[in-house]
């Protein structure tokens, strides 16, 4: 355990973008879907092509251990300065190819693995589990799953779901109408919805120089926050927890455009207010790579807004999370807000210490 939680226990770093890997649960949708997770891993190699899918590989099997030993997260943790972790699948698993019945199958084994990895260290860890976006009318099902029977702080979702079998490749999008159960129950709950992208529907367009991750991901939380925002599901469900990885992607310091259609489109008017008064109602990582970019989002969005994320451990994440933050000179009270306080006041917090919370 770190120093600092021992000392610091009431305002622990929380590190809010952490993975785990679920072997299990890959090898169960291999078997039980060997078609579909065949065509999914097709879909990859033309999303990222050849050459950026091998090194992937090999930056995974080099990373093994902290993606699935607990040991070597904990020491980890504790060089980074990082007391406790919200640790989500990673978005691997989500599996959004899978027909209704294996979908929440493995929602239902995802959300017990992340809960019985957490229960080994549950004073620093917490958890978040998985819903199948592809079928929405499933997704309370799993939802209430992960929060009331697992425990689970909320649950991972991607920035669209391609609904399976549709020769067109229609897709689920976060504006869908039939996801207003899904919001209006994780409302009720008081659950966290970490949006985290997986996948880019511009495919092979992106399948060098790895755009697919650099390009994609900030543009897929863009797309799928917009949805969002101009939908009005934030005007419907203002007591949801929307936190979204990567800090926004493209999206909270380039709103302009957005506000402009709002005003002269009419289509573009589905919320109640201009698209840019709306980050006051997410909550984004801290996860940009740039110091200058991590001060912009908080003056976009609010310091109350941004929390401390890592996307441990992959390559593409911060193995200085803390150090980074730090670093981009905020204000002391600002820095606080990010490493610890925002955490709190969304209740994000160790296992144990939310199962000890009524006796503090």
């Amino acid at each position: 355990m770190s120093n600092s939680f021992i000392l610091e226990a009431s305002s622990p770093t929380v590190d809010v973008h952490a993975h785990v890997l679920l072997p299990a649960l890959q090898q169960m949708v291999a078997e039980a879907d060997p078609e579909g997770f065949g065509a999914q891993q097709s879909l990859e190699v033309l999303r990222h092509g050849a050459d950026s899918m091998a090194i992937s590989g090999r930056m995974v099997r080099e990373r093994w251990p902290q993606l699935t030993d607990l040991d070597r997260r904990l020491s980890d943790m504790d060089a980074q300065g990082v007391d406790v972790q919200l640790v989500s699948p990673s978005p691997s698993h989500f599996y959004y190819f899978a027909g209704e019945g294996l979908s929440l199958q493995v929602a239902k084994a995802a959300n017990q693995a992340v809960r019985e990895f957490v229960d080994r260290a549950p004073e620093r860890l917490n958890g978040l589990g998985l819903v199948p976006l592809q079928h929405p009318a499933l997704m309370v099902e799993a939802l209430e799953h992960a929060v009331l029977e697992c425990g689970l702080l909320g649950v991972e979702i991607g920035s669209f779901a391609a609904t399976p079998g549709s020769p067109e490749r229609s897709t689920v999008e976060l504006s869908d109408p039939r996801l207003e159960p899904f919001w209006s129950r994780a409302e009720e709950l008081g659950a966290l919805i970490f949006l985290h992208p997986f996948g880019c529907s511009l495919d092979e367009r992106l399948d060098r120089f790895y755009l697919a991750n650099t390009v994609s991901q900030p543009a897929e939380n863009a797309v799928a926050l917009s949805h969002l925002i101009f939908s009005g599901v934030l005007d419907r469900h203002q007591g949801l927890k929307v936190l979204a990885a990567h800090g926004g992607g493209y999206l909270p310091t380039t709103l302009g455009r957005s506000d402009h259609a709002w005003k002269v489109r009419p289509e573009a008017h589905g919320c109640a207010k201009p698209p840019s008064s709306y980050l006051k109602k997410l909550y984004f990582d801290s996860l940009v790579h740039s110091a200058g970019e991590l001060r912009a989002l908080v003056a976009a969005a609010g310091p109350e807004q941004v929390l401390l994320g890592s996307d441990y451990p992959f390559d593409m994440g911060s193995e200085r999370p803390v150090a980074e933050v730090i670093g981009a000179q905020l204000s002391a009270k600002d820095e606080a807000s990010v490493l610890t306080g925002n955490a709190a006041a969304l209740g994000i917090a160790a296992a144990a210490a939310l199962s000890q919370r009524p006796t503090v």
